[in-house]
């Protein structure tokens, strides 16, 4: 047989052998994705077609199923700034940055696994030198004989894949490449929906320090004209020591509130992929953020096609739905072709003539007999795991619903709590106002005017903490549904690298 003719014999037999192989059954369970589900909304009480509102900066009324989420929702506050501060994140976060290795990684997993698939050929080439004796030969002679042998040859080796074991394992790499790509998609949006988050709080902090000094401003000028009036006898000591202590407690309250918006900035920086000493984040505003107004329409019977997290769970239990597969093909026989062909002579120079030419061609089966019932063990263990993977998914699924309830019960709730809040901040800051005439004219004493000032600070501290949940909440409800990434240009997710400092991927 020539070469020639060997390699052609080969490269037919390779073919025929691969599509058997494909055209064969695997055995073991087919996936399928679970059933969406069949609710039609979230919460067990509907829901308002519009929240309340409010006349302060965050009061705006919000409508529930007003449009689509869109990739990029954080654009919706209308913030220069969050949008800069998020495209620096995506682009330099590190916990990102290894999504995405651990994403590339599974890839190339899964391309190393395609090679079962097809024959493997290896070229061997070996030269001997070797000395031995003529009694191993079987003479008595204690003669010696040194020979040389070299050696070329090309071996071909194909396991048939019967019974899909190879199939279900490269199912099984698909998802595990499927996993790592939702678990970066929740990496993204975990990393965008911290950032504003941490934004927003950084732009309530400002309002709530800003508040507390403009109380301490006021209590200043109050202590000056307590301190005039004790000096004239028209007020006791007790009251002056009120004043100067309540100026002193209110002061109290800024290094913690410095501290937080410190705290804040640092975890800005590491969010963004930088050191805290490298500079300070931008400084936020609550006035200047913009309230979405039309929140996202969304289906229950949507959301496990939406919900990265939701989408990572199911690729574990296609992955061990395939480890079913290849559990229960290893019980089967498992049969394996391979052939070589080349030259072997004792000097280099006959090494490629015809007398040289050497080849040979092999086929095995192994059908399991005997072992102990391990296989069936390993298959029933299978079974459990699948049956863990497919509990686990049931315990997302549950979780997102929650979290999308949560998100919009918070929403409402929100919107009439600022109302309210609102209400008492005015009412308490008239109040105030009218307490500080009143007292400078002698009308009330200083107690009244003392419990005015306390119930406006704390009336004004909690309408900014109330402004501050409403774009939280609404950043939560936009992380609940998702995040929009099915809506991004080309339908990919942030698995294409190069494009996930923008907030926007390229399919792969």
């Amino acid at each position: 047989m020539t070469s020639k003719s060997f390699a052609a014999t080969i490269g037919r037999s390779a073919a025929l052998l691969l599509a058997a192989a494909l055209s064969a059954c695997a055995v073991g369970p087919d996936f399928r994705p679970p059933p969406a589900s069949q609710q039609q909304r979230f919460t067990a009480a509907p829901l308002p077609e519009t929240t309340a509102a409010a006349p302060v900066a965050a009061g705006t009324a919000q409508r529930f199923g007003g449009g689509a989420l869109p990739a990029k929702w954080w654009t919706l506050y209308r913030s220069p700034q969050l949008d800069e501060l998020i495209r620096k994140g995506l682009a330099d976060n590190p916990t990102l940055a290894a999504a995405q290795a651990t994403l590339r990684q599974a890839q190339e997993n899964l391309r190393a696994g395609y090679g079962v698939l097809f024959p493997s050929a290896n070229l061997n080439a070996s030269a001997l030198r070797q000395r031995t004796t003529l009694t191993q030969a079987g003479t008595p002679a204690q003669s010696s004989m040194l020979f040389s042998l070299y050696n070329a040859s090309i071996n071909v080796s194909y396991a048939l894949d019967l019974f899909g074991a190879s199939r279900r394992a490269l199912e099984g790499l698909e998802s595990q490449v499927d996993y790592q790509r939702f678990q970066l998609e929740g990496a993204h949006l975990a990393l965008t929906a911290n950032i504003v988050t941490s934004a927003v709080r950084r732009a309530a902090l400002r309002q709530r320090l800003a508040a507390t000094r403009e109380i301490v401003e006021d209590e200043e000028k109050e202590l000056a004209v307590v301190e005039r009036q004790f000096q004239v006898g028209a007020v006791p000591r007790a009251d002056l020591l009120a004043q100067r202590t309540q100026l002193a407690q209110t002061r109290a309250t800024l290094p913690p509130i410095e501290l937080l918006l410190a705290q804040n900035a640092h975890q800005l920086a590491v969010l963004t992929g930088a050191t805290p000493a490298e500079g300070e984040p931008p400084e936020f505003d609550l006035d200047a953020l913009h309230l979405p107004e039309d929140l996202p329409a969304a289906l229950p019977s949507e959301l496990a096609r939406q919900r990265p997290d939701i989408r990572a769970a199911e690729a574990l239990l296609h992955q061990a739905s395939a480890g079913v597969g290849v559990a229960t093909a290893n019980l089967y026989p498992q049969i394996s072709l391979s052939g070589g062909f080349g030259t072997q002579a004792n000097q280099q120079g006959n090494l490629f003539k015809d007398g040289a030419r050497i080849w040979s061609a092999d086929a095995a089966l192994l059908q399991p007999l005997f072992n102990g019932g391990a296989l069936r063990a390993r298959r029933r263990a299978a079974v459990a795991g699948y049956e863990e993977a497919e509990a686990q998914y049931r315990a997302v699924v549950l979780q997102a619903f929650q979290n999308v309830a949560d998100a919009l019960r918070a929403l409402e709730v929100d919107a009439r709590t600022l109302q309210a809040l609102a209400d008492a901040e005015a009412q308490a800051r008239e109040s105030r106002e009218l307490a500080e005439v009143q007292f400078r004219a002698g009308a009330v004493n200083y107690p009244t005017l003392l419990n005015a000032q306390r119930t406006y600070l704390q009336a004004r501290i909690a309408t900014v903490d109330a402004q501050a949940s409403r774009f939280i909440d609404t950043a939560a409800l936009f992380q609940a549904l998702g995040g929009g990434w099915w809506n991004r240009d080309g339908g990919g997710t942030a698995s294409a690298m190069g494009a996930a400092a923008d907030g926007a991927a390229a399919a792969d």
